[in-house]
Formats: structure tokens, sequence, C-alpha cells
């Protein structure tokens, strides 16, 4: 998952994974790990490498109010997994697909002239429409037998009632459940999807 940080991105990030753990993947994130010993880049590249599926969300590719510099980071890394699947030495690559999301219709297009004619699904910035977007492609790319995009969105809104009811009651305040670092997060899924055979 190639994907902004900040905190109002946590929002579409957690159905986002959510979706994936659902449909039986294993996510992927630069955030999976943190070693500050660790160059980000080389993490990414060993990420994109070792990864069959890939998710850009190209959401944040506009400034956001004048003066202000936007991020590239999330248009390079597209250019390093494109560069990946058709460049790479060893064939295997060429197997790997790509989901490109949008948080504005037809944004990418503005932005990034050179994917004119690639396929990208809009989220419109909403929860609920990135869970569609991701389940519908995974679909399209040959993933079998995924619930329909309602059922994905119920349980995650199942699942966050529980998580935030759990710690609540141990410990935590409902900012830093809201900040939990991936892997915890990722770890909770896990629970509550095993506990109900999902």
């Amino acid at each position: 998952i190639n994907c902004p940080f900040d905190d109002e991105y946590r929002t579409l990030l957690k159905p986002l994974l959510f979706t994936l753990r659902y449909c039986k993947l294993i996510p992927r994130i630069a955030s999976e790990r943190l070693d500050s010993s660790e160059i980000r880049l080389d993490k990414i590249i060993e990420i994109i490498q070792e990864s069959k599926y890939s998710i850009h969300d190209l959401s944040r590719i506009k400034a956001g109010k004048a003066g202000e510099y936007y991020r590239l980071n999330m248009p390079l890394e597209v250019g390093i997994d494109l560069g990946c699947k058709l460049f790479h030495l060893d064939p295997k690559y060429r197997d790997k697909k790509s989901l490109i999301l949008e948080g504005e219709r037809y944004s990418v297009y503005r932005a990034l002239s050179d994917l004119s004619g690639a396929d990208v699904k809009c989220h419109e910035n909403e929860a609920e429409k990135i869970v569609e977007s991701v389940r519908s492609w995974l679909v399209e790319v040959g993933q079998p037998k995924i619930p329909g995009p309602n059922s994905i969105w119920d349980d995650f809104n199942f699942f966050n009632a529980d998580l935030n009811d759990m710690l609540l009651g141990n410990g935590f305040k409902k900012s830093q459940i809201d900040t939990l670092p991936i892997p915890e997060f990722i770890g909770f899924m896990d629970q509550w999807l095993e506990a109900r055979d999902i």
C-alpha cells in the first residue's frame, strides 16, 4: 500500500487495511515496521518486490492551499512499482497487478498525464467507497469468493465498535485508539476476524 500518512487519511487507511485482511490478503505498508537505521526507500523497494498486488492512493497530489508544497512520495512509488513490473530482469514481475486510487475524479490524469489511459478508481475521500473500490478491484484481478462491499463495510464498523469498547476499558484514550501503530491495529483486526471465522 502506497498512501499518505497524515492523520486525516487514517479514516481511509483503516477500512483499506480491513478490506485486505477480510479478503485474506496480507497488507504491506512502509509503516509496518519502524527502524530509524533503515532507509525508507530501501524498505519500500523491498515491499514492492515482495508484493504481487500494489495499491497506490494518489488522493493527495494537490496542494491544500496556495504556497503549500505537495508531497511527491506517492507518485515516485507508483513509478518504482511500474518500473519493477516492466523492467525487472525476473519475468515473474510481469504478473504484478496495480490499483491506482484517487480522491477526486480525473485528478490523477490532470496531475500525471502520462497515466492517461490507465484505469483509476475514485473513492471520493469516503471510507465506504474505498472499501467498494478495493473490493471491486480484487474481484477484477481474480480473487475468488469475496463477500459484497456492504458486508465488508458493516463488519468494519462492528470491528471498530468492538475495538473501541475493548481499548477504552484497557487504559486507552480515544485519540490513542485513533493513532494505534499499524502493526498493532492489524493484529487486533486479525484477532477479531479469526474469532468470527472470517
